[in-house]
């Protein structure tokens, strides 16, 4: 990485010197955030850095994004306007503390770690850290993500917004006030993708089980629930009533709802979402 000294400011559309972005860690979700930026045009390559203590993933990054990568997190926070912290929560103190020394007051840092809280990064990087704490899921992969977004006590409302577009060029988000609800946050749409998974390969099983061949039941599973979930967001109507529309009384669909029903399934839902909720409570007080 060539050196480069200065500080681009966030918005303008040409920094005179350093990068506008830069990613510590290098795993999926940054590759997604990364593929995000530059594919909606927010972003040229060239002005995006990321770091990983993986020389394998620092290759791909450049091979397959074309941006800049570095092994050195220093620098990249140091040369960095924005700074994206996508690393795992339980380094995540090792890895603020690195380069606690390069951070000032005119960076934003925008935090994608599960059950990191913005002040357990402000006690780190200091108080007047300009701290966004993000949850973002999976599906940015596809550009189909939901992000929630809450900035900590020093963060700008400029801050937010700035979160606001970068986490939009993968999907949709949001922002919330209070940072206790980013564990709810967590629990449902963070890990409900795994959720949806989990139905689907139950979907699936019931078809094989009534007869289909694998193949087919996959097929039939995967189109249901894509187009499923195209009417709950095109259709203007709620679940309940789209669910109404296709039970004819006495007929297949009731039946299967009973035995949904009979069997918790809707508790059992409501329940995996509560429990991942204090999960992610659990692990913000570790």
């Amino acid at each position: 990485m060539g050196a480069r000294t200065g500080v681009a400011l966030p918005g303008k559309a040409e920094p005179r010197s350093g990068y506008r972005v830069g990613f510590v860690g290098g795993g999926n979700m940054a590759n997604a955030l990364i593929g995000g930026l530059i594919g909606a045009g927010l972003y040229q390559p060239r002005e995006i850095v990321a770091s990983d203590i993986d020389a394998r993933k620092r290759s791909a990054l450049r091979r397959t994004l074309k941006i800049a990568v570095t092994g050195d997190n220093v620098g990249l926070v140091r040369d960095s306007a924005v700074v994206v912290l996508a690393v795992k929560p339980q380094v995540m103190d090792t890895v603020l503390a690195g380069f606690r020394q390069s951070v000032t007051a005119k960076k934003v840092f925008i935090s994608i770690a599960a059950g990191v809280s913005t002040g357990q990064i402000e006690r780190v990087l200091g108080t007047d850290a300009r701290v966004v704490r993000v949850m973002p899921n999976t599906p940015a992969l596809l550009g189909k993500a939901m992000s929630v977004v809450v900035r900590g006590s020093a963060a700008r409302p400029a801050d937010e917004k700035l979160a606001l577009r970068l986490l939009r060029a993968v999907g949709r988000a949001r922002a919330v006030r209070d940072e206790t609800l980013i564990d709810a946050v967590t629990g449902l749409s963070g890990s409900g993708p795994a959720y949806v998974y989990r139905f689907a390969e139950a979907l699936i099983a019931g078809g094989v089980e009534a007869g289909l061949d694998a193949d087919m039941a996959a097929e039939l599973a995967l189109q249901t629930i894509s187009g499923a979930a195209a009417m709950l967001q095109e259709a203007g109507d709620t679940p309940a009533r789209l669910r109404q529309a296709v039970t004819s009384p006495g007929g297949t669909t009731q039946a299967g709802l009973e035995e949904m029903a009979r069997r918790g399934f809707a508790t059992t839902v409501v329940k995996a979402v509560q429990r991942a909720t204090q999960r992610s409570r659990e692990l913000g007080r570790r």
